[in-house]
C-alpha cells in the first residue's frame, strides 16, 4: 500500500474512532465497483460483499440498541424504529459526518458525477466500513464503534420520535415510487435573528411536492415531508405531478 494512501487511512481511523489491526480491510472497505472494475489489474476486489455483512451486523446492533432503549417495544414496533434508524438517509448522513467520501475509492464515471456526495454510495461504504471493523476485531469492538456513531441519533428519538421521521418515509417512499430522491429547496426566511421562520419547498424530479414551515430547517424539512406524504399516500399517485403551490 502507498505511503499516501495508508496516511489517509490512519486520519480515517481517528475520525471513526476505531484503529484497525488490519489496515487493508479497511482499505478493501472502500473500494467502489466503479474503481475495481477500471482498474481490475491492480484491485481484485471491490467492497460489495462487505455491504451485504456491514448491513447484517447493523440490523443486529441497532435492534440491540433498540431493546435496551423501549423495553416495551414488541417486534413489530422494533422493526418499524430499526427501519427509521438504518436507512439510507440516516446511514448516508454519518458518513458524511466521518468523512468517508474523501477516502473512497471511485472509478472515473462515478467521480465526474460527484459520486462522493451520493447518498446511495455513502450509505454502502458505512455499511462496508461496519463490515470491516467486525472483519478486523469482531463483533464486540463493532457495537461499540456503532454505539457512538449511533449515540445521537437515539437519544435525539423520543418513544414517538421513530414514527414521525416523514422525511426517512418520503425518501424510501419516493424512491420506491419515482426512482428520485426528494430535494428540499430552502425558499424563505423571516423574522429575527433569535426567531426566525423557515420555509422550504420538497421537489421530486423537478416538481412541487410540498411546502412546510418551521423555526429552524430541520423542522420545516419535516413538515414539509409530513405534507407531501399526506397528499401522496391519499392520491397514491404514479408518477409526479406539480401540485398547487
Amino acid at each position: 500500500m502507498e505511503k499516501t494512501r495508508l496516511k489517509k487511512l490512519r486520519e480515517l481511523q481517528k475520525r471513526v474512532s476505531y484503529k484497525f489491526r488490519h489496515v487493508d480491510i479497511l482499505d478493501q472497505a472502500l473500494i467502489h465497483t466503479s474503481f475495481a472494475n477500471e482498474n481490475r489489474f491492480e484491485v481484485s476486489q471491490d467492497n460489495e460483499r462487505f455491504e451485504l455483512l456491514g448491513d447484517a451486523v447493523l440490523d443486529v446492533i441497532i435492534t440491540h440498541l433498540l431493546m435496551d432503549k423501549f423495553p416495551q417495544y414488541r417486534e413489530g414496533d422494533l422493526s418499524k424504529a430499526r427501519a427509521a434508524v438504518v436507512n439510507e438517509t440516516r446511514l448516508s448522513s454519518i458518513a458524511r459526518d466521518l468523512g468517508l467520501g474523501d477516502y473512497l475509492l471511485l472509478g472515473k464515471g462515478e467521480e465526474l458525477t460527484k459520486g462522493r456526495d451520493k447518498d446511495s454510495i455513502l450509505a454502502a461504504a458505512y455499511e462496508a466500513l461496519v463490515a470491516s471493523i467486525y472483519l478486523d476485531k469482531g463483533f464486540k469492538s463493532a457495537f461499540k464503534v456503532i454505539e457512538k456513531h449511533f449515540s445521537g441519533i437515539l437519544a435525539e428519538e423520543s418513544e414517538e420520535g421513530f414514527y414521525k421521521d416523514f422525511k426517512s418515509q418520503l425518501q424510501e417512499y419516493s424512491q420506491g415510487s419515482f426512482k428520485a430522491t426528494p430535494r428540499y429547496v430552502l425558499t424563505d426566511q423571516s423574522g429575527p435573528d433569535h426567531d426566525k421562520t423557515f420555509e422550504v419547498d420538497i421537489l421530486i424530479h423537478g416538481k412541487f411536492f410540498g411546502k412546510g414551515l418551521g423555526k429552524n430547517k430541520k423542522q420545516a424539512e419535516q413538515n414539509a415531508a409530513k405534507k407531501a406524504l399526506e397528499t401522496l399516500l391519499k392520491n397514491r399517485q404514479g408518477s409526479p405531478e406539480v401540485m398547487d403551490q
